[in-house]
């Protein structure tokens, strides 16, 4: 089972879980959070990752960013995935994204070994699970 698929099990199809299962495919499509953090440097956008991973404030992404960093062809493929329009799933994707990278990164260093998408899982549940 895929990490998407396990965070669309947790989390349902509201709109929290429809960010929190773009999450977790992009990890799945980038081969973790490593990767996806590479994608986002590459970007352009290092100062606003290493924001995220550091231990202080982190930094808004914007929905205009998301869909730079990632393309307008996987923003549209995800969207689709979870029945949102490509715009809204970018919002969402900018609101959760910081603090969830922040919350897979503690103490300012990413999951290393095997288990590191088991950790993003495990981490992203009790992100969202927040009351």
């Amino acid at each position: 089972m895929s990490l998407f698929d396990q965070l669309g099990g947790l989390l349902g199809g509201d709109n929290a879980g429809g960010a929190a299962g773009a999450v977790g495919e992009l990890l799945n499509q980038q081969g973790g959070v490593a990767g996806l953090l590479q994608q986002f440097q590459s970007g352009g956008l290092g100062e606003l990752v290493s924001s995220w991973v550091g231990s202080g404030e982190n930094l808004p992404v914007s929905a205009e960013q998301i869909q730079a960093v990632l393309g307008n062809e996987q923003v549209s493929a995800l969207a689709s995935r979870f029945g949102l329009d490509p715009q809204q799933l970018s919002e969402q994707i900018a609101q959760v994204l910081p603090q969830a990278v922040d919350s897979m990164t503690p103490n300012g260093q990413l999951p290393q070994g095997s288990d590191a998408l088991s950790q993003g899982l495990d981490l992203l549940k009790g992100f969202f699970n927040k009351g």
